[in-house]
């Protein structure tokens, strides 16, 4: 049975709504045990006394604060992310889930239970919402700032195959994010990368912002600077065209009669743009799946990181990464 270790305190807002979406999780699949590290005391008080026989908890209080240096993980061994990866790491645990210092997770992942053969770097990956009935994976969304053609080249292979793997996509399509589709479009990194890129294959060439929304292909590869303002941008406009419907529609009768009819259409929007509904980004090219969810996740978002990581655990993701990565390298 999988066994998945959760970063119990990690989150913004306290143990709380990181048990209720363990329990949810728990409740609504029989088939993986869950190793919650926290404060005991705390965490007991949180969970249902039904659910005790699926949740073991590993006892520390030390946790790592968003305001802490992500170096700092490495020297608090008894911190609850560090006891988390180590988890992993012995065998104890198949995938960590952890909705707190993405910094001090990605550190912790790549040192304590390392890269992927094959891979130099891991990357965050993140699915956008499109006007197609499918989300565009992108990657990298913020593990490295500064990135050379070579790592593109990986990002492009994992990005491939968690879309097959993972996201059960046929034949995945992917793109190399630039400011122009034409092959002479870009910097000397990604006229490099390009040319890398288009050994795999439905490599479909240089895609422009745009495209990821429209859904042009189902993976867009990027450095982790331009695609953490990506993502934040996305995030952004979103609540922006939220709150100029909402200010547009008290300002009218009619506007709040139509508001009426339209409340179904709003809500499958929510939806697609909630962070809540994927749960969290996995960080790729490491030996295990290793989620991070967003600091302010509730408990609806914990509960579908969780099933994140049961499904990377699930398949056969790594190895086919290995695999992959071999057959370039002949």
């Amino acid at each position: 049975m999988i066994k998945i270790a959760i970063d119990a305190m990690g989150g913004d807002f306290g143990p709380e709504p990181i048990v209720d979406g363990l329990v949810a999780a728990l409740r609504s699949n029989t088939n993986f045990k869950a190793i919650a590290v926290g404060d005991k005391e705390e965490l007991l008080n949180l969970i249902p006394s039904n659910f005790l026989s699926r949740i073991e908890i590993v006892d520390t209080k030390d946790v790592i604060s968003m305001s802490d240096s992500a170096t700092d993980a490495l020297k608090r061994k008894d911190s609850t992310i560090y006891r988390a990866i180590e988890l992993v790491k012995e065998g104890t645990a198949d995938a960590v889930v952890s909705a707190g210092h993405s910094g001090a997770t990605m550190s912790l992942a790549t040192l304590r239970i390392g890269r992927i053969k094959g891979i130099t770097r891991p990357a965050i990956a993140t699915l956008m919402p499109t006007i197609e009935n499918h989300n565009t994976l992108v990657l990298d969304v913020g593990a490295n700032v500064d990135c050379d053609a070579k790592n593109l080249f990986e990002f492009a292979v994992m990005g491939q195959i968690y879309a097959q793997d993972v996201l059960k996509q046929e034949e995945p399509i992917v793109g190399l994010l630039s400011n122009g589709e034409e092959a002479s479009k870009g910097n000397e990194v990604t006229k490099e990368a390009f040319k890398l890129i288009s050994k795999i294959p439905n490599f479909a060439g240089n895609v422009e912002g745009s495209d990821i929304f429209k859904g042009s292909v189902d993976v867009v590869v990027c450095d982790g600077f331009i695609g953490n303002i990506l993502l934040k941008t996305a995030e952004g406009v979103a609540d922006t065209i939220g709150t100029i419907i909402k200010k547009s529609l008290k300002r009218s009768l009619i506007s709040i009669a139509g508001a009426v009819l339209m409340r179904k259409v709003f809500k499958k929007l929510k939806v697609r743009v909630d962070y809540a509904e994927y749960g969290g980004a996995p960080l790729l090219g490491i030996k295990a799946p290793v989620i991070i969810a967003h600091g302010k996740s509730n408990a609806k978002a914990v509960k579908n990181a969780i099933f994140q990581a049961i499904t990377a655990a699930s398949s056969n993701l790594n190895i086919n990464i290995e695999d992959r990565m071999n057959e370039y390298k002949q």
